[in-house]
């Protein structure tokens, strides 16, 4: 149960984005930025970095909602997503992810964890400055994301189906169209009291 009163049939973070919509609309903002927009990264690349690092963080809501949505882009490739999420050392994927995704393991641990010879070896595997910035922000990001949703103990679904079934729309249309549901139905819900 909900530290606070949240809506009903609003997992995780979308709930608390019903709850504080302005702070929910920068939040999705950030994401959509980091995830979803163009980048030399790919958002499946992108997806996994939040992915592994909500993992770390044992938050599960953004760990199955990011893998899902990574998964989509990945063609359904969950067994990926778990063997990035777990290990990545030994997951298939390039030698730039694998250095990323050691980047952002150390910011999950602690910023001052990042070395000089962790971004030397992602600068090594072809990263850029850019695509280092964005991973450690990426990393920063869902941090806090993770402790946003676990901080308040939001609903939590365990069913992986509920995660696929929202994944597709999300990898499509991005982050910004969860904001915008909210507003609706909030403006919808003061026109019937009316």
């Amino acid at each position: 149960m909900a530290h606070i009163k949240l809506k009903d049939g609003w997992p995780g973070i979308r709930g608390l984005f019903a709850f504080r919509s302005d702070t929910g609309e920068i939040l999705s903002q950030l994401a959509q930025v980091l995830l979803h927009d163009p980048n030399t990264l790919y958002r499946a690349e992108r997806e996994l970095i939040a992915t592994h690092v909500s993992f770390l963080n044992d938050c599960h809501y953004c760990q199955a909602s990011h893998g899902a949505i990574a998964a989509h882009h990945l063609y359904g490739d969950e067994e990926l997503v778990d063997s990035v999420k777990r290990d990545p050392d030994s997951a298939n994927i390039n030698p730039k992810l694998r250095a990323l995704l050691n980047v952002a393991g150390k910011v999950q641990d602690s910023g001052k964890s990042v070395l000089s010879e962790d971004v030397e070896a992602a600068r090594r595997e072809g990263a850029t400055d850019r695509e280092i910035h964005d991973t450690v922000l990426i990393a920063a990001a869902f941090c806090m994301y993770n402790r946003y949703v676990d901080g308040l103990a939001t609903f939590t679904p365990l069913d992986q189906e509920s995660y696929r079934e929202r994944a597709a729309g999300v990898a499509q249309n991005g982050y910004l169209r969860l904001p915008r549901m909210i507003a609706e139905a909030e403006a919808s819900a003061v026109s019937v009291q009316s």
